[in-house]
């Protein structure tokens, strides 16, 4: 049996994400302009990252974000870790969000909403609980319920429990309020690293991990 949908989650949040999404890309075109050019000068080809990641119901949609790492590789031609190979304007890019605005477009084609559980690796597919895999019951989001408490600095387990209780309590005040966070948030720039890594650790399942 599946999840019961509220009226705003079955009528009103794929339109209110659509709007809100071609508004943001047509008033942020010049910020996204520039970001690509100065992407292309410090960075080189390509401009966007784009990778596969799972979707609503666990469909895999390829994701764009401005890359922020070169591609720097060893003697033996494999990739340096992140550490090295993001720069300081990566990580301006990472620290005030700028590298998430091409998701605007995931938003529109309907692969994304503006808030919901991050869409994560698929390599992470099998290694999901029963309950963490909930977390694909509603289109992955640009910012979501763990994004504004704590981010890249909780583990992973409180992520995926705040990710299911967005899930189980959608609703329109529930994403505006997270909406004016993430905002908030991007100004004051936490939550962007976790303590030991640049980025977040590589999720390697739960300790207690059972599929159901």
């Amino acid at each position: 049996m599946g999840r019961k949908k509220g009226f705003y989650e079955k009528f009103i949040k794929r339109s209110q994400d659509l709007v809100l999404s071609l508004v943001a890309l047509i008033l942020l075109s010049p910020i996204l302009l520039i970001v690509a050019i100065l992407v292309r000068t410090k960075l080189g080809s390509p401009i966007l990252f784009i990778q596969d990641r799972p979707g609503l119901n666990e469909k895999i949609f390829k994701m764009y974000k401005f890359r922020t790492m070169t591609d720097e590789k060893d003697e033996s031609g494999d990739l340096l870790p992140d550490s090295v190979r993001l720069t300081k304007f990566g990580k301006m890019l990472r620290a005030t969000s700028l590298d998430e605005l091409p998701e605007l477009w995931n938003i529109v084609r309907g692969d994304m909403a503006i808030v919901g559980p991050r869409p994560l690796l698929v390599q992470y597919l099998e290694l999901y609980s029963g309950h963490q895999k909930r977390r694909h019951e509603v289109r992955p989001g640009l910012s979501g319920h763990a994004q504004v408490n704590g981010r890249n600095t909780i583990s992973w387990e409180d992520k995926f429990n705040l990710d299911v209780e967005y899930v189980d309590n959608v609703s329109f005040i529930g994403d505006w309020k997270i909406i004016f966070l993430t905002i908030k948030k991007v100004f004051v720039r936490e939550g962007i690293s976790s303590d030991t890594s640049v980025t977040m650790e590589p999720f390697r399942g739960s300790v207690n991990n059972t599929n159901s």
